[in-house]
């Protein structure tokens, strides 16, 4: 598996990363503890040294199960986890990035991943009632008494992550990005590119739909949040089959499957990109690690780029009152 190092931050990790959060959290009922930790160590045996969790998955128990995967290759492995919400009786209920909230969930993550330090500590979403420079200082000063090595913004606009890098340098932003939400083409990545922050895209196949594996007659259970999603509505679905098409034309002709190509695309943006696909089956999880050997050729950029420029996704990416807490 091939290295990259997120922005000018110096921090390197594995050119694609593991998102844990479907082992635990958003897709229907948790997977199996011990499957996942075999998981989760089959992608370390793969070269993956880069794991995304955060205290909101479960919540909690996504932390705990990465801490105990993880724990015999503590120094070979980059775990990034986040601060940002508050919890009732074990739901979420709004946002709290005090800094003295930031301190007891830094204490808190610390122990449930069983780790002296946290590799890397995002915000999970901006909070609008506290200025963006406190949440800096507080990561700040987790990183000088040794807690926090590297600080990150999640789903952060252009602004809000000039303010924060001016603080304490952001070493990474976390943001959703593929080819069927393109939006932080606009500021953001220049914005990174400009100050040297590396992009770690969630969602990089579109919760699942770029894979070619979901269509309009496609039943999630019912607590999959993507019952919710108004891109995921069967009409929408059918709607947007034509990005699956493409993506099967191009993988067929490269003997790839479309999630393959996808992931290569987002590869082949810039070097600084990081993306993080989740999977609790060990065939994906090596499909999706596939997509990091395939070299795009700038006339399959070009073939990509212009198939998807004629194409109006339908459908937004999340319910109203979650697309609230999104790119301030």
């Amino acid at each position: 598996m091939q290295k990259r190092t997120l922005g000018r931050s110096g921090l390197e990790v594995s050119a694609m990363g593991l998102g844990c959060m479907g082992m635990s959290f958003g897709y229907g009922p948790p997977a199996d503890k011990q499957e996942m930790i075999s998981l989760i160590r089959s992608a370390v045996e793969r070269g993956v040294t880069f794991f995304d969790s955060a205290e909101a998955y479960g919540p909690f128990t996504n932390e705990e199960l990465v801490g105990e995967a993880l724990a015999p290759f503590r120094h070979q492995v980059v775990i990034a986890t986040k601060f940002g919400f508050k919890f009732e009786a074990g739901a979420q209920r709004g946002l709290d990035s005090r800094p003295a909230h930031i301190r007891e969930v830094a204490e808190a993550s610390l122990k449930r991943l069983g780790v002296d330090t946290i590799d890397l500590f995002y915000q999970h979403r901006v909070d609008p009632d506290v200025p963006i420079e406190d949440v800096a200082g507080a990561v700040k000063d987790l990183i000088r008494e040794g807690k926090v090595r590297y600080f990150g913004l999640s789903e952060a606009g252009a602004q809000t992550i000039r303010r924060a890098h001016s603080v304490q340098p952001v070493a990474a932003l976390q943001s959703e990005y593929s080819l069927w939400w393109r939006n932080p083409e606009a500021e953001t990545l220049p914005t990174l590119e400009e100050l040297g922050i590396g992009f770690v895209p969630f969602s990089p196949l579109g919760k699942g739909y770029l894979t070619g594996k979901i269509d309009e007659n496609t039943r999630f259970d019912t607590s999959d949040f993507r019952n919710v999603v108004p891109r995921f509505t069967p009409e929408n679905r059918k709607a947007n089959q034509a990005f699956v098409d493409f993506l099967a034309k191009v993988a067929e002709r490269k003997k790839r499957t479309p999630a393959q190509i996808a992931l290569a695309w987002l590869l082949a943006r810039k070097p600084w990109i990081v993306p993080i696909p989740g999977t609790t089956k060990l065939h994906r999880l090596e499909e999706n690690l596939g997509a990091a050997e395939i070299e795009l050729t700038p006339a399959d950029l070009h073939e990509i780029d212009g198939a998807a420029s004629k194409i109006t996704v339908q459908g937004a990416r999340y319910p109203e009152h979650l697309d609230k807490l999104t790119g301030r």
